[in-house]
């Protein structure tokens, strides 16, 4: 088959006849898959479901000499500090642990600048007539969602196969109003771009007008290879400081893709002052965080070899369903020339780039098979893809077998979307 935009008026309309033929015939079929959001398979929970779930004992619950059970050490066991301090790059004493999700921590710590301002702030961000956020895009749609709930105007940053536009932001940073940037500098959600050395040294140097600005570095895929080798990441921490930045930075992670997603560990990583300011601030809202759990989780993954292991076995189970989704693309889009995409190493998404039109018809279409996509335009500020052509596919929650009838339908409706946008 040649290029869609090949084809003459009546290649195209038989063509579109064929698809949609196709398409007409899985509609009937009563699917009903989800490809929305970047969610662990069954066979990676049973990983650790049945390891995890045994390790504490009755008389097992000393740590460091403390009782897990009863309140109190509101940063986290010091064993769980210093594994996550391991895996990061960082030292023990920046490392703040709490309950499952990095994200709550991220929405925290921008609802704390709203309501009390941050260690360098002139005043909350909520008394601040204008509070602008920079926003890589395409980017994690729920950063977005954070900058709307607190009525923050997003700039979107165009992504370079590099990372952010550096240009763009440190231009943009010169804006006093602008009190920060979202970061996912390995495995970028969704194009899996690892941010290049030369832009994080950028990143780490900013001068920015607000002085408290907040270089959010979510480091949400850091060892989370599914091919080849671990990827070494630097201390964002450290660069920082040493550009005069120790502040300005706050790195998150958590194992919500390494054990549970529900029942995981969070991590702030940031300079001991900033943990200092805001310990202050969370033992006003609690007394502690789930400490069973995060012992559970230093026996388990032990430190960093013993995690880097755990995440080999993970690559074993995704590995066939990244390539199930760009064997589908390779051999049914390429010839046609209707779309590009990204090849990701690791990370958890693989990321479609239309036909400029199509994406929102395309996942329209998909829906009405009765396969879920994340929305068009999710990837983009305000929902607003100004082509509206990226499309986030993750891979990693159905079986390979329901990947590759997914993957059939998603390309089947990518050409009808494409045939439709050049005239049938």
């Amino acid at each position: 088959m040649k290029p869609y935009a090949l084809l003459t008026t009546e290649e195209r309309r038989a063509e579109y006849a064929a698809v949609l033929e196709k398409y007409e015939a899985y509609c009937t079929e009563g699917l009903s898959l989800n490809m929305a959001r970047g969610k662990p398979g069954k066979e990676q929970l049973d990983l650790v479901s049945e390891t995890l779930s045994n390790l504490i004992d009755y008389g097992d619950y000393i740590c460091d000499g403390i009782d897990v059970r009863n309140y109190g050490e509101l940063s986290g066991l010091p064993s769980a500090k210093k594994l996550f301090a391991e895996l990061l790059g960082t030292q023990p004493e920046e490392i703040f642990v709490a309950g499952n999700a990095s994200l709550q921590l991220m929405y925290d710590l921008i609802s704390k600048a709203h309501t009390h301002g941050l260690l360098h702030s002139e005043r909350p961000w909520c008394k601040e007539e204008t509070v602008k956020f920079l926003c890589p895009a395409p980017g994690y749609d729920r950063h977005f969602k954070i900058c709307q709930t607190f009525q923050m105007q997003m700039i979107t940053v165009p992504m370079t196969e590099d990372g952010p536009d550096m240009d763009f932001v440190e231009e943009a940073v010169k804006d006093p109003c602008v009190k920060g940037i979202w970061c996912v500098p390995k495995y970028s959600n969704p194009d899996g771009i690892i941010y290049a050395d030369r832009v994080i040294d950028r990143l780490a140097a900013l001068k920015p007008a607000a002085p408290d600005f907040a270089l959010m570095w979510d480091n949400a895929y850091c060892v989370h290879e599914f091919e080849g080798d671990f990827v070494p990441f630097r201390d964002i921490l450290t660069l920082c400081r040493e550009c005069g930045n120790a502040d300005m930075v706050y790195e998150f992670a958590s194992t919500s893709k390494i054990t549970y997603p529900g029942a995981g560990v969070g991590v702030l990583a940031a300079s001991v002052a900033n943990q200092r300011y805001l310990s202050t601030l969370v033992s006003f809202q609690t007394i502690g965080f789930d400490k069973i759990n995060q012992l559970r989780h230093v026996k388990l993954l032990k430190d960093k070899e013993q995690t880097l292991a755990l995440m080999k076995r993970h690559a074993e189970i995704l590995q066939p369903k990244f390539h199930a989704v760009l064997e589908s693309l390779k051999n049914e889009i390429k010839p046609l020339n209707i779309a590009h995409w990204t090849e990701p190493k690791g990370g958890y998404f693989v990321s479609v780039h239309a036909m400029p039109g199509t994406a929102k018809r395309t996942v329209q279409l998909m829906k009405q098979a009765g396969v879920i996509l994340t929305d068009a335009g999710a990837t983009y500020p305000y929902g607003n893809d100004p082509k509206d052509s990226n499309i986030r596919i993750a891979p990693t929650l159905p079986p390979v077998g329901e990947l590759r009838t997914a993957m059939a339908i998603f390309c089947t409706c990518l050409k009808l979307s494409a045939l439709e946008a050049l005239g049938i």
